[in-house]
């Protein structure tokens, strides 16, 4: 990584060139969408003028040739894997006035509620025995009795120290508020995961509109929240976009923007990106009555465009989409998905009406078991895998692998002998069934190294090994 100094404000974020871009736009001809989608079948990314071309595609012929790349990159790349988290919702207080958020300040219709740390462990310990190996903290941006960044820190390490039967949390990833460098660093101490800031929107008016209190009104705090995160040590980072809330074409192209600007600085750029669409939130007018919805057929099209445009970076999609939906997106570049997830503190453990206390409603509400037999179906493979941060391929080291597909010799592996721990520990009789059968055709169609590991690792966890990757 390089050691330059983090920005201060959002100065990358180029209004006028993005403008420019999309004002040069034009419905393109068919060959100038093949020679977009040809370039970016060599895993090199694309331009934002080429992001810009794709996004005026209609042509039902065209947007196939665009959705087969988009699969092929993430095929070529991440392979037939699908890795499985869970959301642990430990505080719904806030400091911020978001008006499309139930958890805003001034919004009474939610129940406030901050977990402690026996409630924590309690929480941890049911995800376990779902079967999960990571978990996503999330808390709203205030800290319960003025602990600080300390009540987030001893979470974590509770969450670290639950075990259960053959299970346990192997890495925590957060999405919080944007700290200060020193708290980044103590966040790293802790063995935190993926850090996650969503900046919602990348347009400055809108962006003011929306958040009209709290710290989070300050856009380039936000924006150079990923900045001071590397600079802290925590290489492996999530951006997001709510959509929603502006035009999706800008905030696609702003988003690249931020993408260049950590690598120029940084020499590497997000780990993950998230695509949530604005659901319905308690509280919230605005949540009801997007005022840029965006609908199915552009949502696909932003899911295939950014598996184009950034090939190396995973893209999560969480459970506010349907389960059809998030079926369709699996082939267009998804690689991450929550599965059986609660947006409300407490949420795994008890059985109040969740639109007590949620961040926002649910698309997709199956349980973890139902999530995996679907996917087994479609012909992936759920993966559990933290082998990677274990072994310290994170930032750059884990995009040197990315880029050229290489990592896909030690996911793969890796995937398949999480799954077999899921089958194995937590499954229903058909899914355990099912998913043995598609695991052994998987591991025939690896490539002789990848194939060698796989069977090895596989063999090790059917004779008890638990935790097993390369």
């Amino acid at each position: 990584m390089k050691t330059k100094i983090s920005a201060k404000t959002g100065h990358f974020i180029d209004d006028q060139a993005i403008a420019d871009v999309l004002a040069k736009s034009h419905a393109p001809a068919s060959s100038e969408v093949l020679e977009i989608l040809a370039k970016a079948r060599e895993l090199h990314g694309l331009s934002m003028a080429d992001v810009a071309t794709l996004s005026l595609v209609t042509d039902p012929g065209l947007l196939e040739e665009l959705f087969h790349a988009a699969r092929f990159v993430k095929e070529s790349i991440y392979g037939r894997r699908m890795v499985l988290f869970a959301p642990l919702y430990i505080s719904n207080l806030c400091a911020n006035e978001c008006l499309y958020c139930a958890f805003r300040a001034k919004n009474t219709a939610i129940k406030r509620r901050a977990l402690n740390q026996e409630e924590i462990a309690r929480e941890t310990e049911i995800l376990i025995n779902q079967g999960h190996k990571r978990i996503l903290v999330v808390a709203g941006e205030a800290y319960p009795e003025n602990k600080g960044l300390q009540y987030i820190l001893d979470s974590i390490a509770t969450i670290y120290k639950v075990k259960s039967g053959n299970g346990e949390i192997r890495r925590v990833n957060a999405n919080l508020a944007p700290l200060p460098v020193e708290e980044f660093r103590l966040l790293k101490e802790a063995k935190i995961g993926t850090f996650q800031i969503f900046q919602e929107t990348y347009h400055r008016p809108t962006y003011a509109q929306m958040h009209q209190a709290g710290k989070k009104r300050d856009f380039d705090w936000r924006v150079t929240g990923m900045d001071r995160a590397m600079e802290g040590g925590v290489d492996d980072v999530g951006i997001g976009i709510l959509f929603g809330l502006y035009d999706w074409r800008y905030e696609v192209l702003a988003m690249l923007q931020h993408i260049a600007h950590l690598e120029d600085v940084f020499g590497v750029g997000p780990h993950t990106i998230s695509v949530p669409r604005m659901e319905p939130a308690t509280g919230s007018n605005i949540s009801i009555n997007p005022p840029h919805p965006v609908n199915d057929d552009d949502f696909r099209k932003i899911v295939a465009i950014f598996r184009l445009a950034v090939p190396y970076t995973g893209i999560i999609m969480s459970t506010r989409e349907s389960a059809q939906m998030r079926a369709e997106t699996f082939a267009l570049g998804v690689s991450q998905i929550s599965a059986g997830s609660r947006t409300n503190p407490g949420g795994y453990s008890t059985e109040e009406d969740p639109m007590d206390s949620s961040q926002f409603s649910l698309g997709d509400h199956r349980p973890i078991d139902e999530v995996v037999l679907d996917l087994i179906h479609l012909g992936y493979i759920p993966s559990f895998c933290t082998g990677c941060y274990r072994l310290g391929r994170t930032g750059a080291d884990f995009m040197d692998m990315a880029k050229p597909g290489l990592i896909k010799s030690h996911c793969d592996p890796n995937g398949v002998s999480t799954f077999l721990e899921y089958l194995l520990d937590y499954a229903s009789p058909q899914t355990r069934k099912e998913g043995m059968e598609l695991a052994d055709k998987i591991v025939l169609t690896m490539p002789p190294l990848a194939r060698e590991r796989a069977e090895k690792q596989a063999a090790l966890v059917k004779a008890g090994k638990r935790d097993v990757y390369c």
